[in-house]
């Protein structure tokens, strides 16, 4: 927290009360040496993730996605892009037009998902996805054309080629029966067989990190690492080939999906959680997974903060210990009143309205201590996001033997563009703990849709190149074979 944040919250509040309330708030700092602790056994989580022996066991899952390259500006066409990755679905038309070099969003929708769907059965789901994309595809009048697809789907998948990716385990309030462990590409294309009125060309997953990564770097050609910090948190980065040890190649680089809101599921992060952290877990659908998320991400932060006033209120140190039924409520103390409540200019003033819908009586100096509140918890997300960052653009660096890496940072999410600090604080942390590396941050326009586009346009680059490698018959191998001896000797000989 910057020195004049600091001051800033702690105006107004008696020093008595100050030190008896900064022994619950003391609990979320960390100092940069922390934080280096922190990148350095997150440092260890990825090199097991990316074993082939010790990924299995590994918290952080560092999944392959089969993106191989980013955008030449020879692709073009028309696309289609589905977005599942919260509340709502985004369905996309999308044209890649090569002359001007742009990638254009035709037109979109979105649709609801209802609460009972989200835990419903499997089947009910996609069918309800297929009638969207069906309606959709009504409305633009491309029912008669196959399309290919870009499926951008945030949720921990295993990846097996570009076109196959088996649901590990759900997250954000989602728990769909028979989904888990099954291809969701499959699931994706029987719902829509099942409507028999459309059809969609050739797919590529997409994770919403490869997406933000690919939209951004359209336009900024150094960007090779994706990050969201929204609902959920994740990362994904471009890694060397021959450490990917569980892919195929040697040459080259491999964009990695780390899923690193596993992080801490091992047990590694249990010093820093607080009280408040673990009882999120505990209370929460999937506990002991996604430990990491669970400390900084925007489906959290709110209920972080409300079981921190709750503690305080029920010890007598706001409200004069007389708490609500909406503070006693989880989920009553929402993420985004946090952004509202540490506003500069209205954030006092909206605090005091926040306070007083959820029926609590206070006092100038109560709204002093939630703003603190609040601030200690968003302050702490966006410290351990920087030091989990920090260890990929280190790692980045080290990796191709670099004195100074300069790198792009293509990002997402509400927590990150809504937040009225958490930007800043996250970029200074990043500097301090990668000082090596000149760290810029593009934030995506739209990257679960034209980025899905832009990785189904290279896939289909990419798939048309190795299908021309694999027509070769058998003789022409034997040729290839011969030449590539004859050629091995003539460099002998020189």
């Amino acid at each position: 927290m910057s020195g004049e944040r600091d001051k800033r919250h702690l105006d107004g509040i008696p020093a008595h009360t100050l030190t008896q309330v900064q022994s619950y708030l003391e609990r979320f700092t960390l100092s940069l040496e922390k934080l280096q602790d922190v990148s350095s056994r997150l440092k260890k989580a990825l090199i097991l993730g990316l074993g082939k022996r010790t990924h299995h066991r590994a918290a952080v899952k560092m999944l392959p996605t089969f993106v191989r390259a980013t955008p030449d500006g020879t692709e073009r066409g028309d696309f289609l892009a589905l977005d599942l990755g919260g509340t709502n679905f985004r369905v996309l038309h999308v044209r890649v037009v090569e002359e001007q070099q742009c990638v254009m969003k035709m037109d979109s929708q979105i649709c609801a998902i209802p609460q009972d769907m989200m835990l419903g059965p499997g089947e009910q789901l996609f069918d309800h996805i297929a009638a969207c994309l069906g309606d959709f595809l009504d409305s633009q009048k491309l029912k008669g054309q196959t399309l290919p697809l870009g499926f951008t789907f945030s949720f921990p998948c295993e990846q097996k080629e570009i076109d196959k990716s088996i649901l590990i385990r759900w997250t954000k309030g989602f728990n769909c029966s028979g989904v888990e462990g099954q291809d969701v590409v499959k699931l994706l294309k029987d719902a829509i067989h099942r409507r028999a009125d459309y059809d969609i060309g050739s797919v590529a997953m997409v994770n919403d990190t490869v997406g933000t990564m690919m939209s951004c770097g359209y336009r900024d050609q150094s960007c090779e690492i994706g990050m969201i910090i929204g609902t959920g948190t994740n990362a994904c980065y471009m890694e060397e080939m021959k450490n990917v040890k569980r892919a195929e190649g040697e040459d080259g680089r491999m964009c990695i999906n780390t899923e690193w809101g596993g992080f801490g599921d091992d047990g590694s992060l249990k010093d820093i959680l607080t009280e408040f952290d673990v009882t999120v877990d505990e209370t929460s659908i999937n506990p002991g997974v996604h430990t990491f998320e669970k400390m900084i991400s925007g489906m959290y932060l709110g209920e972080i903060v409300r079981l921190l006033l709750l503690k305080m209120t029920e010890d007598k140190l706001l409200f004069e210990g007389r708490t609500s039924d909406a503070l006693r409520t989880p989920g009553q103390f929402q993420t985004k009143f946090i952004s509202e409540i540490e506003e500069e200019e209205d954030g006092l003033d909206n605090a005091r309205s926040i306070l007083t819908e959820l029926g609590l009586e206070w006092s100038p100096v109560d709204v002093q201590v939630v703003r603190l509140a609040c601030d200690v918890v968003s302050s702490r997300s966006a410290r351990l996001c920087a030091a989990a960052l920090a260890t990929i653009v280190n790692r980045i660096r080290v990796n191709r033997g670099l004195d100074h890496l300069k790198t792009t940072v293509g990002v997402d999410g509400t927590v990150y563009r809504k937040h009225p600090n958490f930007s800043d604080e996250l970029q200074e942390t990043v500097r301090l703990l990668a000082p090596k590396c000149s760290v810029s941050f593009l934030v995506s326009e739209d990257g679960s849709g034209k980025g899905a586009a832009m990785v189904t346009a290279v896939a289909q680059r990419l798939a048309l190149q190795s299908r021309l490698l694999e027509d070769s018959n058998g003789e022409e191998e034997e040729e290839e074979e011969q030449e590539e001896e004859e050629q091995e000797e003539e460099q002998e000989d020189d």
